[in-house]
């Protein structure tokens, strides 16, 4: 999710659930050591539980990289190790380390020991031609070893060779029940699926399997409503608002952004999709699109658009 879960994503969406874990675009470890520190991890107290996702491969930046992102209190710091990017294979990070599983337990042991906090790592189930019944679980048995407790598993494998990050987000079949045998596999650790999965009922199905935690990407962005909204209940609680009162928590959050010299579409652009599928949608994305990145665009916009939404809707 580079360039989408900003932080102004983040804080949008925890305005529709207060108990699903926020993660943060990934951060390579040479740019939290090198680059501009203070914007690359800064985030609101609004935004917890939330954490920091890492790309690297090197042991010795990435304990570095968790050093430094200490003092800003994230409560996990995840590695990458599924991300299929050009990017990210020409650093030798991301998906092509599951062709180095003692490294990436090097990696992680060391981000460890630098860390005050539970430390994850999200992999997919293989890239290429690997055997994905045989490369997963040894994959995860290293990773254990190593002192990971808990497991995130992007259900395709990656294909490094061929398919666009595009297309490895859709071409590559998806393998739900090779993920559900890894948790019967590993009983003692957290296993967490990814991939494909786009509503809350198929979220509480694979957790009704045994698995212990569902993550979501693209259809959360989307279509945030219909899989973040209700999302609480899992957890047995009823915080579940309406797409509408989820604007009006996010009115103070602009203000004060727009008054720090931001740009009204910076955080606009990740509400577009806050009314997917509902009456007046269109006319709400064509307002906040139109509108926002317009010099000067601030809350009269937002109340354009969803003059626009609820005239459609009575129509």
């Amino acid at each position: 999710m580079m360039d989408w879960t900003d932080r102004h994503c983040r804080v949008f969406h925890r305005q529709m659930t207060r108990r699903a874990m926020l993660y943060t675009e990934m951060v390579t470890a040479p740019a939290v050591i090198h680059g501009p520190r203070d914007r690359l991890l800064a985030h609101y107290a609004a935004e917890h539980p939330v954490a920091l996702q890492l790309g690297g491969s090197d042991p010795g930046e990435l304990a570095q990289a968790v050093r430094l992102a200490a003092p800003f209190g994230y409560d996990e710091i995840n590695l990458n190790v599924g991300c299929p990017s050009d990017r990210v294979q020409s650093g030798c990070f991301g998906a092509v380390l599951m062709e180095r599983p003692g490294l990436v337990a090097d990696c992680l042991s060391a981000m460890q020991q630098a860390s005050p906090v539970p430390v994850t790592v999200k992999c997919r189930i293989g890239v290429d031609d690997q055997d994905s019944e045989t490369v997963l679980p040894d994959f995860i048995d290293r990773v254990s070893r190593a002192g990971v407790g808990h497991v995130i598993i992007h259900a395709r494998k990656a294909w490094l060779k061929g398919l666009s990050p595009k297309e490895n987000r859709e071409v590559p079949p998806l393998d739900y029940p090779l993920v559900v045998a890894m948790k019967r596999a590993f009983p003692h650790l957290t296993i967490s699926i990814n991939g494909g999965i786009t509503s809350l009922d198929q979220a509480k199905a694979f957790l009704d399997q045994g698995l212990d935690g569902v993550m979501l990407g693209r259809a959360a962005y989307h279509d945030p409503a219909s899989v973040l909204i209700g999302a609480d209940a899992l957890w047995g609680d009823t915080f579940a608002p309406d797409p509408v009162s989820v604007v009006d928590a996010m009115r103070p959050y602009i203000a004060d952004h727009l008054a720090k010299g931001g740009r009204l579409h910076q955080i606009t652009r990740h509400m577009l999709g806050l009314f997917h599928g509902q009456p007046g949608a269109r006319g709400w994305r064509r307002v906040l699109s139109d509108q926002a990145n317009r010099p000067g665009a601030g809350l009269a916009v937002i109340d354009a658009a969803l003059s626009s939404l609820q005239a459609s809707a009575a129509a």
